[in-house]
Protein backbone atom coordinates (compact mmCIF):
# COMPACT_ATOMS: atom_id res chain seq x y z
CA UNK A 1 0.00 0.00 0.00
CA UNK A 2 2.84 2.20 1.16
CA UNK A 3 4.53 2.02 -2.64
CA UNK A 4 1.15 2.99 -4.32
CA UNK A 5 0.59 5.95 -2.34
CA UNK A 6 4.28 7.01 -2.81
CA UNK A 7 3.97 6.11 -6.31
CA UNK A 8 0.60 8.48 -7.09
CA UNK A 9 2.33 11.18 -5.08
CA UNK A 10 5.64 10.92 -7.23
CA UNK A 11 3.20 10.73 -10.45
CA UNK A 12 1.33 13.78 -9.14
CA UNK A 13 4.31 15.86 -8.67
CA UNK A 14 4.86 19.56 -10.50
CA UNK A 15 7.73 20.09 -12.47
CA UNK A 16 10.49 22.29 -10.62
CA UNK A 17 9.37 26.01 -11.03
CA UNK A 18 12.49 27.65 -13.21
CA UNK A 19 15.24 29.53 -10.95
CA UNK A 20 14.07 33.53 -11.28
CA UNK A 21 15.48 35.30 -14.57
CA UNK A 22 17.18 38.55 -13.30
CA UNK A 23 20.84 38.13 -11.87
CA UNK A 24 22.62 40.74 -9.91
CA UNK A 25 25.44 43.14 -10.98
CA UNK A 26 28.99 41.84 -11.70
CA UNK A 27 30.16 44.47 -9.75
CA UNK A 28 29.10 42.90 -6.69
CA UNK A 29 31.93 40.06 -6.92
CA UNK A 30 34.23 42.75 -6.15
CA UNK A 31 32.48 44.24 -3.51
CA UNK A 32 31.80 41.24 -1.56
CA UNK A 33 35.84 40.19 -2.11
CA UNK A 34 36.71 43.50 -0.38
CA UNK A 35 34.18 43.03 2.12
CA UNK A 36 35.64 39.28 2.49
CA UNK A 37 39.20 40.77 2.92
CA UNK A 38 38.35 42.91 5.17
CA UNK A 39 36.42 40.75 7.92
CA UNK A 40 39.37 37.94 7.41
CA UNK A 41 41.90 40.30 8.15
CA UNK A 42 40.18 41.88 10.95
CA UNK A 43 39.81 38.58 12.20
CA UNK A 44 43.20 37.26 11.42
CA UNK A 45 45.70 39.90 12.11
CA UNK A 46 44.95 40.27 15.79
CA UNK A 47 46.06 36.48 16.07
CA UNK A 48 48.89 37.09 13.38
CA UNK A 49 50.26 40.14 15.37
CA UNK A 50 50.04 38.07 18.76
CA UNK A 51 52.06 34.98 17.39
CA UNK A 52 54.67 37.78 16.04
CA UNK A 53 54.94 39.48 19.42
CA UNK A 54 55.56 35.97 20.80
CA UNK A 55 58.36 35.13 18.55
CA UNK A 56 60.33 38.41 20.13
CA UNK A 57 60.76 36.80 23.77
CA UNK A 58 63.05 33.80 23.62
CA UNK A 59 60.88 31.93 26.06
CA UNK A 60 57.99 31.22 23.44
CA UNK A 61 59.73 31.84 20.50
CA UNK A 62 60.17 28.11 19.89
CA UNK A 63 55.83 27.50 20.38
CA UNK A 64 55.40 30.83 18.35
CA UNK A 65 57.14 30.34 15.21
CA UNK A 66 55.37 27.45 14.12
CA UNK A 67 52.01 28.67 15.25
CA UNK A 68 52.87 32.03 13.10
CA UNK A 69 53.91 30.14 10.20
CA UNK A 70 49.99 28.00 10.66
CA UNK A 71 48.19 31.82 11.37
CA UNK A 72 49.41 33.16 8.38
CA UNK A 73 49.15 30.35 5.82
CA UNK A 74 44.99 29.63 7.24
CA UNK A 75 45.14 33.43 6.40
CA UNK A 76 46.55 33.44 2.81
CA UNK A 77 43.89 29.76 2.04
CA UNK A 78 40.78 31.87 3.36
CA UNK A 79 41.87 35.33 1.20
CA UNK A 80 41.91 32.45 -2.10
CA UNK A 81 38.83 30.78 -0.87
CA UNK A 82 36.97 33.60 -0.02
CA UNK A 83 38.33 36.38 -2.97
CA UNK A 84 39.05 33.85 -5.53
CA UNK A 85 36.44 30.80 -5.15
CA UNK A 86 33.21 31.72 -3.83
CA UNK A 87 32.51 34.96 -5.80
CA UNK A 88 31.86 33.66 -8.87
CA UNK A 89 29.55 30.49 -7.23
CA UNK A 90 28.03 32.90 -4.94
CA UNK A 91 26.93 35.38 -8.32
CA UNK A 92 25.88 32.21 -10.09
CA UNK A 93 23.89 31.09 -7.47
CA UNK A 94 21.93 34.04 -6.79
CA UNK A 95 19.16 35.35 -8.50
CA UNK A 96 15.50 37.23 -8.39
CA UNK A 97 12.31 38.23 -10.43
CA UNK A 98 9.53 40.73 -9.81
CA UNK A 99 6.27 39.60 -10.86
CA UNK A 100 3.01 41.33 -10.49
CA UNK A 101 1.96 39.01 -7.63
CA UNK A 102 5.44 37.98 -5.83
CA UNK A 103 8.96 38.28 -5.38
CA UNK A 104 11.25 35.37 -5.96
CA UNK A 105 14.45 35.48 -4.92
CA UNK A 106 17.27 32.44 -4.65
CA UNK A 107 20.11 32.50 -3.10
CA UNK A 108 23.18 29.90 -1.63
CA UNK A 109 25.80 28.10 -2.48
CA UNK A 110 25.65 24.68 -0.38
CA UNK A 111 22.63 25.49 1.51
CA UNK A 112 20.17 26.71 -1.42
CA UNK A 113 17.26 28.73 -0.42
CA UNK A 114 13.83 29.84 -2.19
CA UNK A 115 12.19 32.59 -0.99
CA UNK A 116 8.75 33.08 -2.77
CA UNK A 117 7.38 36.72 -1.01
CA UNK A 118 3.73 37.49 -2.02
CA UNK A 119 3.09 41.38 -2.30
CA UNK A 120 0.33 41.06 -0.06
CA UNK A 121 2.61 40.70 2.92
CA UNK A 122 4.87 43.10 1.69
CA UNK A 123 5.24 45.95 4.32
CA UNK A 124 8.51 48.13 3.22
CA UNK A 125 10.86 48.36 0.44
CA UNK A 126 13.98 50.05 0.90
CA UNK A 127 17.31 50.70 -0.38
CA UNK A 128 20.44 50.66 0.98
CA UNK A 129 23.76 51.73 0.16
CA UNK A 130 27.06 51.82 2.52
CA UNK A 131 30.47 53.11 1.75
CA UNK A 132 31.64 50.46 -0.21
CA UNK A 133 28.56 49.69 -2.31
CA UNK A 134 28.45 53.31 -3.02
CA UNK A 135 32.31 53.09 -4.29
CA UNK A 136 30.64 50.63 -7.44
CA UNK A 137 27.32 52.93 -7.60
CA UNK A 138 25.67 50.04 -6.05
CA UNK A 139 22.79 49.80 -3.82
CA UNK A 140 20.79 46.64 -2.00
CA UNK A 141 17.03 46.33 -2.23
CA UNK A 142 15.77 45.39 0.98
CA UNK A 143 11.70 44.09 1.02
CA UNK A 144 10.26 43.64 4.65
CA UNK A 145 7.68 41.32 5.64
CA UNK A 146 6.08 41.08 9.54
CA UNK A 147 8.41 37.88 9.58
CA UNK A 148 11.52 39.09 7.60
CA UNK A 149 13.39 41.39 6.02
CA UNK A 150 14.61 40.14 2.48
CA UNK A 151 17.65 41.63 0.84
CA UNK A 152 18.73 41.63 -3.00
CA UNK A 153 22.17 42.99 -2.90
CA UNK A 154 24.32 44.67 -5.52
CA UNK A 155 22.29 46.20 -8.20
CA UNK A 156 23.51 49.25 -10.05
CA UNK A 157 22.17 52.26 -8.53
CA UNK A 158 19.27 53.10 -10.62
CA UNK A 159 17.89 49.55 -11.28
CA UNK A 160 17.87 49.40 -7.08
CA UNK A 161 15.74 52.21 -7.04
CA UNK A 162 13.59 51.02 -9.97
CA UNK A 163 13.05 47.93 -8.37
CA UNK A 164 12.02 49.45 -5.28
CA UNK A 165 9.61 51.85 -6.43
CA UNK A 166 7.80 48.92 -8.59
CA UNK A 167 8.03 46.71 -5.45
CA UNK A 168 6.34 49.59 -3.53
CA UNK A 169 3.69 49.82 -6.13
CA UNK A 170 2.73 46.28 -6.44
CA UNK A 171 2.32 45.83 -2.40
CA UNK A 172 0.12 48.82 -2.65
CA UNK A 173 -1.93 47.93 -5.55
CA UNK A 174 -1.92 44.12 -3.75
CA UNK A 175 -3.72 45.43 -0.53
CA UNK A 176 -5.87 47.62 -2.26
CA UNK A 177 -7.18 44.78 -4.04
CA UNK A 178 -8.13 42.91 -0.68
Amino acid sequence: MYSTIKRNLVSERMPMKALPANQLDPRVKNVWRLNDAIWITVVMLPIIICFFVMTLFPETATIARPLLIIGFIVWVVLLIVWLVVLPPIRYARWRYEITPDYLDIAKGIFWRKRYIIPFIRVQNTDTRQGPILRAFDLASVTVSTAAHEHEIPGLDASIAEDLRDRAAELARIAREDV
